[in-house]
């Protein structure tokens, strides 16, 4: 179902206009989402979870994804109180948007459909390309998205193993990165795509690196930025409780696996604001 909670009634939801909206992550990859949402909606508290502990997601199955997802969920309204939810996974959206949507009494925004409907805008010859993980791709639901969007579109996907694991590495622009980007992006170049989308929130980090492969014609989508603009719209209509205050801006920075490893790394990838990054372990 495309952009479901769109339509929710927002009288579901308490009025929490100081509260923070919670981001979580298998890694670092949603820290593209992270920093698209510092952006544009600077004066907005938020909570970032990356569970490095049990990254990657793509390999595993969908099952075992939902089941992460809704621990972090539970645990970001129990000990953050937070007013929203975004995942900002593909594989995780894939697993467990809906499940999480019915279970909450948040808004919980995925990755996916923001994604679809920007790629559709961008394309000049209807042929669009999906790269994701493996578990995103087999998952069927992008393309069942895209069919619910506009079924017109010649959609091609290609799972892409190996790409969030250069992203955590730090190896975004390595000569092994683009060796893989070459033999893994052939499905997308052979289908003569005009637009490919980036259907994990890793690969942003290797837009530069994938862009090189893929050549100067082909316009590539993150469904990253797009995410971010979908949450300001729903801030902007009232689907979202936009924060009113002028008081000090809080941003936490949660990490399951080693501190020291993610504010070092995801400095590097976000930027200063991310700092103070605190452990949680399961």
């Amino acid at each position: 179902m495309l952009l479901v909670w769109v339509t929710l009634s927002c009288a579901k939801w308490p009025s929490v206009s100081d509260g923070a909206i919670g981001v979580f992550d298998s890694g670092f990859g949603g820290l593209t989402v992270a920093r698209a949402m510092i952006d544009l909606l600077p004066q907005e508290h938020l909570v970032y979870f990356g569970d490095t502990a049990r990254y990657p997601y793509g390999p595993r199955s969908l099952d075992e994804v939902r089941g992460f997802a809704e621990q972090i969920t539970d645990w970001m309204l129990r000990a953050h109180d937070v007013k929203a939810v975004v995942i900002a996974c593909n594989t995780a959206s894939a697993a467990a948007l809906d499940a999480l949507q019915a279970r909450v009494d948040v808004p919980v925004i995925g990755v996916i459909e923001p994604g679809v409907v920007s790629a559709i805008e961008a394309t000049e010859s209807g042929r669009v390309g999906v790269i994701g993980t493996v578990t995103t791709i087999g998952s069927g639901a992008y393309q069942q998205a895209f069919a619910a969007a506009d079924p017109a579109i010649e959609l091609t996907c290609a799972a892409c193993p190996g790409f969030v694991e250069f992203v955590e590495r730090g190896e975004t622009d390595s000569d092994q990165a683009l060796i893989l980007a070459e033999r893994l992006l052939a499905p997308v170049i052979d289908a003569k795509v005009d637009a490919l989308l980036l259907g994990c929130t890793h690969y942003p980090f290797l837009a530069r690196t994938i862009s090189r492969v893929m050549g100067r014609s082909v316009t590539l989508v993150s469904s990253a930025d797009e995410t971010a603009f979908a949450v300001r719209r729903a801030a902007l209509d009232g689907r979202l409780a936009a924060r009113t205050s002028t008081g000090a801006v809080r941003r936490r920075w949660v990490s399951s696996g080693d501190v020291a490893t993610f504010e070092r790394l995801g400095r590097q990838l976000l930027g200063d604001e991310l700092a103070n990054v605190e452990a949680h372990r399961w």
